[in-house]
């Protein structure tokens, strides 16, 4: 069999890349914000529902998110020391 037939496309075999949504905690650094993740998990030994809250370091390259605003991150190649996320939209104001 040839090769290049039975080998997928490139997007297809990377696979999906990790989204979530955050609240803006800071935007004072240039192409930067700072987006805090809360998750909602059960706690390992007695169950009850927890808050995880983790912060990302994500790339905003116009500069559109302000503190407070809801916005949707994706994962991406690392950018910076901290940065591994990039704005994808805007979703609340």
């Amino acid at each position: 069999m040839d090769e290049a037939t039975t080998q997928e496309p490139q997007s297809e075999a990377r696979g999906t890349r990790k989204t979530r949504v955050g609240e803006v905690i800071s935007s004072g650094m240039n192409k930067t914000i700072v987006v805090r993740t809360v998750t909602r998990v059960p706690h390992a030994k007695f169950g009850k529902i927890v808050k995880q809250k983790k912060k990302f370091y994500a790339h905003d390259e116009e500069s559109k998110a302000k503190a407070g605003d809801t916005v949707r991150i994706m994962e991406t190649r690392p950018l910076s020391k901290l940065k591994r996320w990039r704005l994808v939209e805007v979703v609340q104001k």
